[in-house]
């Protein structure tokens, strides 16, 4: 099976880009294939603009770089998406490559007198979020919830797709790097296993 794994990061050496490659080196010791969309590194755009704005209301056929992006997903089986936490969710980068990329018409069917049909039904995803707060930081602010409602359900559910994994590896800046090396390994490794553990 193929998974894509989109990592939202400039820096390529950064824990991101390594938790990147362990996920990678799991699914190959499992005999899968991958894809890895570094959008940072491709230049993607994340601006939604007037043309984005048009696909939304009128359906009219997406910007070339979204159906680019589009036909990854669909190559896909799964999804895999790392990235850092930045303010408590996800960094503009992969806001707007979510903005622009899960539209009506591809990632749900709605319109003003029609109930949201979810399109994405038969992918799976795996959200690996680095960030340098402990826990109990997000716990105790609700950070974690938040996170997985706008996320999780917010944008993945809302489309069918099942998350599977949603790990927050986090302490990532005071010494869990090798533990969250460990994990994203294990994550790769079983993305294809339909007894993965989410979390």
């Amino acid at each position: 099976m193929h998974a894509l794994i989109v990592v939202a990061h400039h820096d390529p050496k950064s824990l991101t880009h390594s938790v990147v490659a362990q996920v990678a080196a799991g699914l190959t010791a499992s005999g899968h294939t991958y894809e890895i969309a570094d959008i940072a590194a491709e230049g993607f755009d994340p601006r939604y603009t007037a043309a984005d704005h048009l696909v939304h209301r009128t359906r009219a056929t997406p910007p070339v770089d979204v159906l680019a992006e589009q036909a990854r997903i669909d190559r896909a089986d799964a999804l895999v998406l790392a990235f850092p936490i930045y303010w408590w969710s996800l960094p503009g980068l992969l806001k707007g490559w979510i903005d622009r990329v899960f539209v009506n018409g591809w990632a749900i069917d709605y319109g003003p007198d029609t109930p949201v049909v979810k399109k994405l039904r038969h992918l799976q995803v795996h959200l690996l979020a680095l960030g340098a707060a402990d826990d109990d930081a997000f716990d105790r602010h609700g950070y974690a919830k938040a996170m997985r409602t706008q996320i999780d359900y917010g944008i993945f559910d809302y489309c069918g797709a099942q998350v599977v994994t949603s790990a927050l590896l986090l302490e990532s800046e005071s010494g869990g790097v090798q533990a969250h090396l460990d994990k994203a390994r294990a994550v790769g490794e079983a993305v294809f296993d339909t007894e993965t553990v989410a979390g």
